[in-house]
Parts: structure tokens; C-alpha cells; sequence
């Protein structure tokens, strides 16, 4: 599984990219017919709290590509929450198979 990570307008620090691999490793590991995961990190309103926005896009030849975005106050929390819309997404695609 290959694992894209997109930070736009600032440069990601080593931990993120590496708390990032290691939550779409464990996706694969759940989901083996995951081929690519691509995130996208954006800094939105740097002036308020919340203001981090992580879009994680799922690529997958079985079915069509699952896409999730969540808005938290930091990187981190913006992925888990991200990750667990796909995960559901997941599921319900799993259940109608």
C-alpha cells in the first residue's frame, strides 16, 4: 500500500508524516484491497482553534475511491476522526458484499 501525503502551504514535521503512515498501515491491515491512501493536510483560519483540516482519500480496484475531511484543532485529531468516517464507510460497504 502506497501512502501519499500532501501538506499545502507548510512543510509537515517527521512525527506527523509518521503517526500518518502508521494509521494507514493499520487500515491495510483491516481492508487488504486498499492499493493507496491519499492525505491532504490544510491549515484553515490560522488566527482560530480548529483550524486544522485533513482529508484522506482511499483507493481501492474493488469499488469506488472512499474519501473522508474533518476539521479538528490538531493534524492528529483531524486524522483519527477522518479515519473513523472511513472505517464506517468501510463497513457498509462491506455489509452490502
Amino acid at each position: 500500500m502506497k501512502v501519499k501525503v500532501k501538506a499545502i502551504h507548510f512543510d509537515a514535521a517527521e512525527k506527523l508524516m509518521n503517526f500518518i503512515n502508521k494509521k494507514a498501515e493499520k487500515l491495510g491491515k483491516h481492508y487488504e484491497d486498499i492499493t493507496e491512501v491519499e492525505v491532504a493536510l490544510k491549515v484553515i483560519k490560522p488566527e482560530t482553534s480548529m483550524n486544522k483540516e485533513a482529508g484522506v482519500k482511499l483507493i481501492s480496484p474493488e469499488h469506488e475511491d472512499l474519501f473522508a475531511s474533518k476539521v479538528a484543532d490538531t493534524f492528529e485529531e483531524a486524522i483519527d476522526l477522518s479515519i473513523e468516517a472511513l472505517e464506517k464507510q468501510l463497513e457498509k460497504k462491506k455489509a452490502k458484499k
